[in-house]
């Protein structure tokens, strides 16, 4: 069941900032979803970031994420799921980055399987989405997960994993990489002269739980040119997070 955005708004504490004072525009739930991370050189990240961004760095390392999930019940402010675009796997590279003290994520790709849902995302909220091939299939608490990039023109980039949680629940506390990789609450997007957009979000704190996962197959990095080490990834796995997203706003 899906929270009430009224609920939601009503747990702020865990937020480094306040609540944007204006109407959120768009809600959704965020399921199934594991955080990969990597520690990666900052200069390989860095090059690949807009003017005006800086990588940000926790305890000078610099992270890169690979994030498969399934996006449910997106809808608009007052209006029920959008047809067509309401439910679809979706899987994601970012770092972290600051801008005016702000920290937030940045996008180097949003892979989804919803052309629809692409060409949206693509033309209002100048972020890098590309259409693929996906399926997530779900037994109890094990999920198997499969994307190969479509779109034209787009470098290749395929992933195939499974994963599952480990844990107990558990939620992350100020100054851990815990907080500093997950409790994020803007992502930074540039338009095609490299203007400069920050977009806020608002949720209950991520509900975590350790993970295991065997990843088959991992070309998504690469076709962003980021070179990930041969190293395991620190995994978080969560069920689900309902979430309300502001509009952009130039930065």
């Amino acid at each position: 069941m899906v929270t009430a955005p009224r609920e939601i708004l009503q747990q702020v504490a865990h937020r480094p900032w306040s609540v944007p004072n204006r109407a959120w525009v768009m809600a959704q739930t965020w399921e199934y979803l594991l955080f990969m991370h990597w520690v990666v050189p900052a200069e390989m990240l860095q090059k690949h970031l807009p003017a005006g961004l800086t990588l940000d760095t926790f305890d000078g390392q610099a992270w890169l994420g690979v994030v498969p999930f399934l996006m449910n019940y997106v809808r608009l402010r007052g209006l029920p799921p959008v047809p067509f675009t309401a439910r679809f796997p979706e899987l994601n590279v970012r770092t972290y980055v600051v801008r005016d003290g702000i920290p937030g994520v940045w996008f180097f790709s949003l892979d989804a399987a919803n052309p629809l849902a692409v060409a949206i995302a693509r033309r209002t909220f100048h972020l890098p989405y590309f259409n693929a091939n996906m399926t997530m299939g779900v037994e109890n608490d094990s999920i198997t997960y499969r994307s190969q990039r479509t779109h034209a023109n787009a470098k290749n980039a395929d992933f195939s994993a499974k994963y599952r949680p480990t844990s107990a629940i558990f939620y992350s506390q100020k100054g851990t990489l815990e907080y500093w990789l997950t409790e994020r609450y803007a992502l930074y997007a540039a338009d095609a002269s490299g203007k400069l957009y920050r977009g806020q979000i608002h949720h209950v704190p991520w509900s975590l739980q350790r993970a295991e996962a065997t990843l088959e197959n991992n070309t998504m990095a690469a076709a962003a040119d980021i070179l990930l080490p041969d190293t395991p990834p620190v995994l978080h796995y969560i069920r689900r997070l309902d979430v309300l997203a502001w509009a952009l706003e130039r930065c």
